[in-house]
C-alpha cells in the first residue's frame, strides 16, 4: 500500500476520478467475496487496497490487487472466445458481470471450425439471437471481431471479456478480461515477456 500512496502522489487521476479496487488473483466471483470495490474516492481506495492485500481466502492469498478508474456504465455483457476440440466458440450475452453466472442459459454461441473465421453475417445473427439491437448490436458485433482477432493472434486457448459495458458516452469498455494463452506458441510471440 506504500506504493499506492506513491502512485497517487503522481497520477491526478487517482486524485480526481471515482475508483474500482480488486483483487488481482486467478479467482471467480471476486465480487460477491468483496473483493471488487466500486465507486470509491483515494482515501477509500487506500482503505480497499490495505484491506485485500494478504486477505486469506480458502488456499489463496490476496498479494496483488488492480485500482482503475471508474466507467459509468448502464448495461453489462460477456463476450468470449473458447478452443474446442473442433476449432473456436465464440460466446455473446446480454447479461454480463456476475450475473451471467446465474443466466448461462442466455449465452448465445457460434461455433468455428478450426481455421474459420468468423463472418459480419454469421456474427449479425449470434448477437441478434443474445437479444441485442440497433446501434449495440452493430457495436458488438465489431467488438467480438476484435475479441476474436486478439484470440486468433495470440494463441490463446481462452479469452473472455465479462463484463464488457456500455458507457454512458455510448462506447464498449471491457472492464474485465482473463485469457489462458497457449505456452507451447511462445516461439512465436518475442513480445511475451512472462515466464
Amino acid at each position: 500500500s506504500e506504493e499506492f500512496d506513491q502512485l497517487a502522489q503522481v497520477n491526478d487521476w487517482l486524485k480526481n476520478s471515482k475508483l474500482v479496487v480488486k483483487a488481482h488473483e486467478a479467482l471467480g466471483s471476486r465480487f460477491k467475496l468483496g473483493l471488487v470495490k466500486v465507486g470509491l474516492d483515494l482515501t477509500a481506495a487506500n482503505a480497499a487496497v490495505r484491506e485485500m492485500l494478504g486477505k486469506k481466502l480458502e488456499t489463496i492469498t490476496i498479494k496483488q490487487v488492480i485500482v482503475s478508474e471508474a466507467v459509468d456504465h448502464k448495461e453489462e455483457y460477456y463476450a468470449s472466445a473458447k478452443s474446442t476440440r473442433d476449432g473456436v466458440d465464440l460466446l455473446v450475452a446480454t447479461c454480463g458481470g456476475i450475473e451471467v453466472e446465474s443466466n448461462w442459459d442466455k449465452v448465445k454461441h457460434l461455433s468455428l471450425e478450426i481455421g474459420d473465421t468468423p463472418t459480419d453475417p454469421a456474427l449479425s445473427s449470434l448477437i441478434k439471437d443474445a437479444g441485442f439491437s440497433g446501434d449495440t448490436a452493430a457495436k458488438m458485433v465489431e467488438f467480438l471481431k476484435k475479441l476474436f482477432t486478439c484470440f486468433d493472434n495470440e494463441d490463446a486457448q481462452y479469452l473472455e471479456v465479462n463484463p464488457v459495458v456500455l458507457s454512458g458516452k455510448g462506447e464498449l469498455v471491457a472492464l474485465d478480461a482473463v485469457t489462458l494463452l497457449d505456452g507451447d506458441s511462445k516461439f512465436r510471440h518475442k513480445d511475451w515477456t512472462f515466464p
